[in-house]
C-alpha cells in the first residue's frame, strides 16, 4: 500500500486527511489544527500527494458554505429581509467558493513559497507549500460564525503557518514568525480583494 509520508513511522496519521473515512478523518484533522498545532506540524509531512489535501480543502469550503447559507437563511427570516433573489446570490457565491477553493489555496501556496525562499534559500518546493497551506485552511472553516470570523483567517494563515514552517521546515522561531507575517499580509489582501470583487460580481454591487 502506498504511504505517502516520508517520516511518519506509521501508515495511519491524523495529519493527512482519509477520504475513505471521511468525516472521522476530517474532525481528526481539525482537531489537531486547533488543540494541538504543534503535534500536527511535528507529525506532518511535506512531501506526499495532492489528492488528499484538494479533498480536504474542498470539504472545508462546502462545510463553510453550507453553513454560511444556513445562516443567511436564519438571520433573513428572523428579521423579516429574506429575499430569494438575495438568496439565489448567496448560493451562487457560495458555490463559487467552494469550487475555486483549490485555486484560492494555490494562490496562497506560492504567496507563501516566496516568502519561505527568502528567509530559508531554496527550502520546500510549491508542492510541499501547498499541502502546508491546504491543512492549515483547516481553520477557515470558523469563517462564516460572527465575530469569530475576524480571528479564523489570523489563525489561519499567520499563527498556524507559522507553526508548520516551524517545525515543517526546522526553522527558528523568528524565521517562522517573519515567514509567515510577510506571506500574511499580501494574502490577507489577497483575500479581501476576491472576495469584494466577487461578491460584487454576485450582487451586481
Amino acid at each position: 500500500m502506498y504511504n505517502p509520508f516520508v517520516s511518519a513511522p506509521s501508515s495511519k496519521n491524523a495529519t493527512e486527511f482519509d477520504p475513505g473515512r471521511p468525516v472521522g478523518s476530517f474532525l481528526e484533522v481539525l482537531r489537531g489544527l486547533f488543540f494541538a498545532p504543534k503535534r500536527f506540524f511535528v507529525e506532518f509531512s511535506a512531501e506526499g500527494p495532492l489528492r488528499e489535501p484538494i479533498l480536504f480543502v474542498l470539504l472545508v469550503s462546502a462545510v463553510s458554505a453550507v453553513v454560511r447559507l444556513a445562516l443567511v437563511a436564519v438571520f433573513g427570516v428572523s428579521f423579516g429581509d429574506l429575499d430569494a433573489g438575495d438568496m439565489g446570490a448567496s448560493a451562487l457565491q457560495a458555490l463559487l467558493y467552494v469550487a475555486f477553493s483549490p485555486v484560492l489555496v494555490g494562490l496562497f501556496a506560492a504567496v507563501y513559497l516566496l516568502s519561505l525562499r527568502t528567509f530559508m534559500g531554496n527550502t520546500g518546493d510549491y508542492r510541499q507549500v501547498y499541502r502546508l497551506i491546504s491543512y492549515v485552511y483547516g481553520a477557515l472553516i470558523l469563517l462564516p460564525l460572527p465575530v469569530v470570523n475576524a480571528f479564523a483567517f489570523t489563525y489561519a494563515m499567520l499563527v498556524l503557518v507559522a507553526v508548520g514552517v516551524r517545525y515543517v521546515y526546522r526553522a527558528s522561531f523568528l524565521t517562522a514568525l517573519l515567514t509567515a507575517l510577510v506571506g500574511y499580509v499580501p494574502a490577507a489582501l489577497l483575500f479581501l480583494t476576491l472576495t469584494v470583487y466577487v461578491t460584487g460580481l454576485v450582487f451586481g454591487r
